[in-house]
């Protein structure tokens, strides 16, 4: 059996985490809004249409903020067809499908107030510009007596949306979005559009596009070029990152975080710099808003679009998580939780049917896949302060990175003394003994252990079995004075929770 060591100290503090960082994402795509968040006529929709077996998973997972609308769909999209009562069915050429607008501006901030979710809104800097952006935020959050705000009381929304969360667009560097532009281009659209945005509302936060992955050729001088144009007009960076494993390779897969960590310390770098560049006393953090395992429905999709293009909430991007996603989502919860000085939003990309979390069938059940569970733990017990969790672990080399640790690890320190600490087993064949230095805590104890854990890597959650990759009480350990000592099964995420005696 391996040993690890993981060393913790009230004074190693990296900062108080960001509830936003437990965020999600829901797009105008496949079944994610029709069929996913809104199905009238289902057996368990409420007065609006809205699936109250969803809202309660969405409740239990903890999801703090969701995206919205889009996604590639926001760069063409007008936000003034998805309210009012005359609403105009239009073609999505992002994901060549038809939009029927029936769920709209109002009916997702009605849901985010079921869930106890904030509006995350994205505006469309593609085939739109400035002024449209600053029609909606009149619409969304100014209190009456004007065009916009009268329309939005017209409408039945008396009092304001109040969302205070925006993103200038969406992955503007890629040539697949509509209205692609340059990054001297963008970055002026955003500069002027964030203007407008903050001389309505003040009060508002706004994510400039980052590059759409570290992957594209134009990332880096996109961030420098675009954040020269807007750097004091905006509040965060966003970053974008998706994992696959077509080929079977665990080790390699469940080693992706590296390329996390390196993806974010080369974006606060750029930051940084054009902070120095501008003597500016204003720092800008990331949104991490989207990330996520994608490829399980690649051959999937292509299929649909060759039987039914142009159709209705197809069943879009409906990857089947297995258990070694669930274990990567995790490493990637920890990674955030490392940089929660300047990772200050995250969304989980997306949330409902499409790569998502939550699975639905039309008329039919809602289940959790696999990686919810370490989503719903991380927004449950990761609060108050992350600390620097150092790890000395075996580590092992794999086709993609050398040097990888088995063991992944984060903890946290809230308010009331408890200590909880997050750990991926990467060893596939062997247990590892972490053994955990508590000595700036005083008294301790192990509250509990979550474990889970499959022997298949490959196993799924479905409608029928939805108890196949769950969370089950962990071996646990033990505690010798300042010390303790848990035992972490191969491939495995675990909770180790700690209270004051």
């Amino acid at each position: 059996m391996k040993k690890a060591k993981l060393t913790l100290d009230r004074a190693y503090q990296i900062a108080r985490i960001d509830p936003r960082l437990y965020g999600s994402f829901v797009e105008h795509l496949g079944r994610a809004v029709y069929g996913g968040l809104y199905e009238p006529g289902h057996p368990l929709a409420d007065e609006n249409g809205l699936r109250t077996d969803v809202m309660e998973l969405v409740k239990k997972m903890g999801v703090s903020v969701v995206r919205y609308p889009g996604g590639n769909f926001v760069s063409g999209f007008n936000w003034e067809d998805s309210v009012g009562p005359n609403r105009p069915k239009r073609l999505d050429l992002a994901w060549f499908t038809t939009e029927t607008n029936e769920f709209g501006l109002h009916e997702f901030c009605d849901w985010c107030k079921k869930t106890g979710t904030e509006p995350m809104y994205a505006i469309n800097l593609g085939t739109r510009g400035p002024e449209a952006a600053r029609d909606i935020v009149e619409y969304a959050n100014h209190p009456g007596g004007s065009k916009f705000s009268d329309m939005r009381i017209a409408n039945g929304a008396k009092d304001p949306l109040n969302i205070k969360l925006w993103c200038l667009g969406n992955e503007m560097d890629g040539p697949w979005q509509m209205g692609h532009k340059n990054a001297h281009e963008y970055g002026r659209t955003a500069c002027e559009a964030a203007k407008l945005m903050k001389w309505v509302d003040p009060s508002i936060e706004l994510v400039a596009c980052g590059s759409s992955s570290e992957g594209m050729p134009t990332f880096g001088d996109w961030e420098l070029t675009m954040l020269d144009e807007c750097y004091e007009q905006v509040d965060y960076v966003s970053l974008h990152r998706y994992f696959g494993n077509p080929t079977g390779d665990t080790a390699s897969f469940l080693a992706g975080t590296m390329n996390i960590e390196d993806f974010i310390r080369t974006v606060i770098s750029i930051c940084d710099a054009v902070k120095g560049k501008k003597r500016s006393k204003k720092q800008l953090n990331l949104s991490f808003d989207e990330w996520n395992v994608w490829y399980h429905s690649s051959q999937q999709d292509k299929e649909v679009w060759k039987r039914d293009k142009w159709g209705r909430a197809l069943p879009l991007l409906e990857d089947i998580y297995n258990f070694e996603d669930a274990l990567l989502c995790g490493a990637i919860l920890i990674t955030f939780l490392r940089h929660a000085d300047r990772v200050k939003i995250a969304c989980l990309a997306q949330l409902v049917n499409v790569i998502a979390p939550i699975m639905t069938r039309n008329g039919g059940g809602a289940w959790a896949q696999p990686t919810y569970w370490p989503f719903m733990h991380v927004a449950k017990y990761a609060r108050g302060i992350a600390l620097n969790a150092i790890v000395e672990s075996p580590k092992y080399d794999c086709r993609e990175f050398t040097d990888v640790p088995y063991i992944e690890s984060a903890a946290t320190l809230e308010d009331d003394g408890s200590v909880t600490v997050f750990a991926v087993n990467r060893d596939p064949e062997e247990d590892t003994v972490l053994e955990i230095d508590l000595h700036a805590f005083g008294g301790l104890r192990i509250a509990e252990h979550i474990l889970l854990h499959h022997d298949d890597v490959n196993a799924v959650n479905t409608e029928e079995n939805p108890g196949n990759v769950i969370p089950a009480a962990g071996p646990g350990g033990v505690i010798d004075g300042e010390k303790a000592a848990v035992r972490l099964p191969a491939l495995s995420w675990n909770v180790i929770r700690f209270e004051k005696i």
